[in-house]
């Protein structure tokens, strides 16, 4: 049976990508010799959590992921950010391979909450790999699994992340709410003349009295470089979801009649 060994060697932004991915690089050995004629690999990317000390603002907003202090010794457990699959081609002793990893910025999904609490250091990750091997043998073609056992790590730093995002959603967010609020802000919105939506958030934040930020065209130029070249901004592309994965988590509430609207749309 052949023997293999993973090795994560680089997970960088994917340049013109139709959504947020990231590109993980892989080194795959095949240690007894064997001709290995294909690899279908799967490969479930998850977040470990307990691989790194957070920031007292960091851990202030990791309560809506883990909840409070007290409980994280039983609640900070390794979770999926996705399940990924490539083709590797014929090779003997060593080959390289990329994984396409889409990345979501909605703030439903327990990835998306954990990223964006990040201020800086490191995202430690974890790659489980399952799949088929066909290889050749002196007696034929032979297919066998994947080992379950097999797996990489890689710690990857929260700024590539915010690279990522920024490319396209510079200074902005997502987040869901009720049609109710949305169309009770439209209205907000119409009556006072208020050109976007984050306007007229600003506007019934101020009326409460709390504080708020910078605006919005300042919050791009202090926080983000702007899209990559031929990237078009979050705006630009209407109609668009954040992935999947936000889908699902709307798709899991349905007592709840749901809307996503971005803030700064």
């Amino acid at each position: 049976m052949a023997e293999f060994a993973f090795n994560c060697l680089d997970i960088a932004p994917m340049p013109c990508g139709a959504s947020p991915t990231l590109v993980a690089r892989l080194r795959i050995a095949e240690t007894t010799g064997a001709s290995i004629q294909a690899i279908a690999l799967r490969c479930q990317v998850r977040v470990e959590p307990s691989g790194r000390g957070y920031r007292d603002d960091e851990r202030e907003q990791l309560w809506a992921v883990f909840g409070g202090l007290p409980r994280w010794s039983h609640s900070m457990r390794s979770f999926p950010v996705a399940t990924v699959s490539a083709m590797v081609g014929s090779f003997v002793g060593s080959v390289g391979a990329e994984l396409h990893i889409p990345v979501s910025y909605d703030l439903e999904v327990a990835a998306g909450k954990y990223f964006h609490t990040l201020r800086d250091g490191v995202i430690p990750l974890s790659l489980l790999f399952s799949g088929t091997v066909f290889r050749s043998t002196l007696a034929g073609p032979r297919v066998e699994p994947v080992p379950w056992h097999l797996e990489a790590h890689y710690r990857l730093p929260v700024a590539v992340w915010r690279q990522l995002m920024d490319a396209y959603f510079p200074g902005e967010a997502w987040m869901r709410l009720r049609r109710g609020t949305v169309d009770a802000v439209a209205r907000y919105k119409m009556t006072n003349a208020l050109p976007t939506w984050d306007d007229a958030i600003l506007a019934l934040l101020a009326a409460a009295g709390a504080t708020t930020g910078p605006s919005p065209a300042e919050q791009v130029i202090a926080d983000s470089p702007g899209p990559t070249a031929g990237t078009a901004r979050a705006s630009d592309r209407p109609g668009r979801a954040a992935d999947g994965a936000a889908a699902t988590s709307a798709a899991q509430d349905p007592d709840v009649a749901t809307d996503r609207r971005r803030v700064g749309s």
